[in-house]
């Protein structure tokens, strides 16, 4: 077979296509069913339901290439990928998987066939390995004994190891167990012996390749101790690294030599005019590590994930910042991140078109990324370059943790990255001094929310509905009746709530819309025979349940209560003019600006409503009008709102636009209006021409690549028109003009304004030769104090550049020198201190005028040699001046 690693995956699913398995496409990066994991990490994720009973599909075999992301782990830290020639943060797993279908002896048929038959691997080369025996829990002698009776293996190639390496759970209850895995020898020789060491820096030795996962029994703790039970149908998950897979078929030693991953070295080679030489150099670690991490890169942004510092983001920001200061470790001094990510989409385009489809927004936000962080990076090198001088001196190996804070909150260095430079110079970082320093920095933007009920309470409320779901209605009618089935009142479920009381009420049936998808809960009121129920907001705490908040206006309610439930019409309808109006900018916005927007959030209101999308330049005022021209046009069509509920991948056929965050069932509801065609659970105009008027309020940046715009519709547009008429009327009565002149007699308030101001910078100016008596007097009273002069002056010049300069001119005057002024403007004491750069090694301008500013109730900084401060209190003014003198040292 041809050996690409593309047509390895290829073989792999059609090699189980062909034995009755359904092909199934990756899963998301984001699980969407397990909540524990950041990404997934295998390809059995997707399937963890299927496994556990939770759900059925209409197959029982299944096979898929997974994309995996591993950060961290035993095998997995960020710091072995590079210098390790198998090591990744993103990779494939090719996996087969029976759930309750086919067991042990067809596993490793299959696992044996494929490789040594459609794949043509050497099987002198293997060592399989199977589990022993271990904590009570039997050796799989069937596992061996296939293995040797598919292979004609021995016992010294068909190895048992114990539950470390050869028994999988889940974790301390749950499906497991045993597992077996296929090893196979790289290098020029077969050596059994060696089994069990690690690969050699050039990659030969021992390298796991394909692990069959047994799973036959339910682990549960009895009184506290474990318990294994047979599982009345076994199931099968393997999974196959294609990278290594492609490495040993392709006969390489290292799965950076695979074409999948050698293409993107060569982009590093190009950025950097180096030679890769697949050795453990500086350079070709740095040249891997930027490899597997564009890899990253462009599969995280593909999925909506941009770099930040929390979370999912936060990691891929650290990915990314690692592959940067390669790139800058290997001299390369333009943006190049963009460009590997970039060749990731062409060699894996076709496999996962979503890097396809978003590939101007993987190119954009790479290149983003790296150009905010090059704006740090040597200022943070500078700083640590600093300390590791005066490490040095004091003879000390390990940076401050407040240092390494200050490299990540101001220069944006991800700790692990500060490591990394610290390590190259065998230093250590102070940990408990870091988190220190960040809990500080949490315990200041610290914001504590409204407490909310706990979530058993809201699972016992969804208990007492029928079918175990709320049943919505309101896509048909906007009033409805059911009975009372929960009523919570301060966190705990009740049986009544009487007037006054705040409740949350649950029916087996409503027309409100609970708060989802961007689209606020419904208001309205809800009835019964006894009282009534003023409704502010409604929500879905869990998954299936619909809560109806609000107070108790009249009477009481109770269980059991039919309750006539109304919803707020006006309220709702515009709401869902603002709905459809949303689904109309996004599409305009990927008309104007191109598909790499994609919405990153949204809010969905009567009054307005707010559109996050990915771009990492601000709209212009052409690109807002027409972006309003667009959608408006639509609107003037009056095209009906179409909805549709269809099966996902037909979705897809279509066109459907899918939202990064939402996680789709198998099942969906697609609505059209003119061009735009997205999926979407909200309620929505009837056709168009209902929305009346588009219109932007604003548009911003609210984090790194995502920008906001705000906007409103019908009413609301005409509001927000006439409160810019008002405005205009209320400025021009002002400017003493008529509305029509208003432009032009701002302008000429400008100009006058700018001539009044040049005439002030003239006066600054002359100001500073201290206002006639030159700057020969000035240097007159400069002090001599350890060698140095030091001058202290207060001055009548309030622009802190005009003061700035006549520092810089009286220390020039000086020689080596340190010179402090300081003046009062607008009630306030501002302070510039400049240090001569040949005495910086003395004296930090920094460190001098902070016990200066203290005096004035200020505080202040900057570099070396410069450094600016302010304080509130100007009447200590010439006490502070004074004090630079003995900030010095004494004379």
């Amino acid at each position: 077979m041809n050996s690409s690693a593309s047509d390895i995956r290829r073989s792999f699913l059609e090699f189980f296509r062909a034995r009755g398995h359904e092909v199934v496409p990756s899963g998301s990066l984001v699980p969407a069913n397990d909540p524990t994991l950041m990404f997934a990490n295998a390809g059995m994720v997707q399937f963890k339901d299927l496994f556990t009973g939770r759900e059925r599909r209409a197959y029982q075999r299944a096979t898929s290439s997974q994309k995996c992301i591993r950060i961290s782990g035993k095998h997995n830290d960020l710091e072995n990928v590079g210098p390790s020639p198998r090591h990744h943060t993103f990779f494939e797993m090719l996996g087969n998987f029976s759930f309750g279908d086919y067991f042990k002896e067809e596993a490793i048929v299959f696992a044996w066939d494929f490789l040594t038959k459609e794949v043509g691997l050497d099987p002198s080369r293997f060592i399989l390995t199977v589990f022993r025996g271990e904590e009570g829990v039997p050796g799989d002698d069937e596992a061996a004994a296939l293995w040797r009776k598919v292979t004609g293996f021995g016992d010294d190639r068909v190895l048992g190891l114990g539950m470390a390496d050869n028994f999988w759970q889940m974790g301390d209850t749950g499906p497991c167990g045993p597992c077996s895995e296929l090893h196979y020898c790289v290098g020029p020789e077969v050596n059994l012996s060696t089994f069990g060491q690690e690969q050699t820096a050039e990659g030969h030795g021992w390298m796991e390749i394909w692990n069959l996962v047994f799973m036959q029994f339910e682990r549960s703790l009895v009184e506290g101790q474990p318990e294994l039970m047979p599982l009345p149908a076994p199931s099968i998950d393997t999974g196959a690294g294609l990278e290594r897979l492609a490495c040993v078929v392709q006969g390489r030693s290292s799965n950076y030599d695979v074409d999948l991953l050698r293409e993107l070295v060569a982009v590093a080679e190009e950025a950097s005019a180096k030679r890769y030489g697949a050795t453990m150099s500086p350079d070709d670690v740095s040249m891997r590590v930027i490899a597997d991490h564009a890899r990253t890169t462009a599969f995280l942004i593909a999925e909506g994930i941009l770099p930040d510092r929390t979370g999912r983001e936060y990691v891929l920001r650290r990915v990314m910042r690692r592959a940067i200061r390669h790139g800058h470790r290997l001299g390369i001094a333009e943006p190049f991140l963009h460009r590997v990510a970039g060749r990731v989409v062409d060699v894996m385009g076709e496999q996962y078109p979503e890097l396809v489809e978003r590939r101007e927004l993987i190119a954009s936000m790479a290149e983003a990324e790296e150009v905010r962080f090059r704006q740090t990076i040597e200022r943070g090198l500078g700083l640590l370059e600093e300390r590791f001088a005066e490490l040095s001196q004091a003879g000390r190996t390990e940076l401050d943790g407040a240092d390494a804070f200050r490299l990540y909150d101001t220069y944006g260095f991800p700790l692990d990255l500060t490591e990394v430079i610290c390590r190259e110079r065998e230093l250590t970082v102070d940990h408990p001094g870091y988190e220190a320093a960040l809990e500080e920095a949490r315990r200041r933007s610290e914001f504590k929310g409204m407490a909310q009920a706990v979530e058993s309470v809201y699972r016992d409320a969804l208990a007492r509905v029928d079918g175990g779901a709320v049943n919505f209605t309101g896509y048909e009618r906007d009033a409805d009746e059911s009975p009372i089935a929960a009523l919570v009142v301060a966190g705990t479920l009740t049986e009544s709530a009487s007037e006054g009381a705040e409740v949350e009420l649950v029916v087996p049936r409503t027309p409100f819309y609970g708060e989802s998808g961007g689209q606020i809960g419904d208001a309205g009121t809800i009835t019964t025979p006894t009282g009534s129920v003023e409704v502010r907001d409604t929500q879905k705490p869990v998954a299936g349940l619909i809560v109806h908040r609000g107070v108790v206006i009249r009477g009481s309610v109770k269980i059991g209560d039919v309750a006539s439930l109304v919803v707020d019409g006006k309220r709702r309808e515009a709401t869902r003019r603002n709905h459809s109006a949303t689904h109309l900018l996004h599409w305009a916005l990927r008309r104007v600006i191109g598909t790499h927007a994609q919405q990153k959030g949204s809010l969905v209101g009567p009054d307005r409503l707010r559109f996050d999308f990915t771009h990492t330049a601000p709209l212009s005022p052409e690109q807002l009008r027409q972006i309003e021209d667009l959608v408006n046009a639509r609107v003037l069509a009056n095209s009906p709102v179409r909805t549709e509920v269809l099966d996902i991948e037909a979705a897809k056929k279509r066109g459907a636009v899918m939202i990064f965050e939402e996680k789709y069932g198998d099942t969906v509801r697609m609505l059209t209006m003119a061009e735009s065609v997205e999926l979407c659970g909200g309620t929505h105009a009837r056709a168009t021409g209902d929305i009346g008027l588009f219109k932007i309020a604003s548009e911003g940046g609210i984090a790194a690549g995502v920008r906001r715009i705000l906007a409103t519709t019908g009413e609301g547009a005409l509001a927000y028109v006439r409160e810019l008429e008002g405005n205009v009327e209320r400025a021009s009565r002002a400017a003493r003009t008529a509305p029509a002149q208003l432009v032009e007699k701002i302008e000429k308030l400008v100009a006058e304004e700018r001539a009044l101001q040049k005439q002030v910078d003239e006066l600054q100016k002359k100001l500073l030769t201290g206002g006639g008596s030159g700057l020969e007097t000035l240097l007159g009273r400069a002090r001599e104090i350890s060698g140095v002069k030091v001058l202290g002056v207060r001055t009548e010049v309030t622009d802190r550049g005009a003061l700035r300069e006549l520092a810089e001119q009286l220390r020039d005057k000086l020689g080596e020198s340190v010179v402090l002024v300081g003046s009062e403007a607008e009630g306030k004491a501002q302070l510039v201190l400049t240090v001569a750069k040949t005495l910086t090694g003395r004296f930090k301008a920094g460190e001098l005028i902070r016990p200066v500013a203290a005096i004035v109730g200020g505080s202040g900084g900057g570099r070396p040699d410069l450094a600016q401060a302010g304080g509130t209190d100007p009447d200590r003014l010439d006490e502070a001046i004074e004090a630079v003198y003995a900030a010095v040292g004494p004379s």
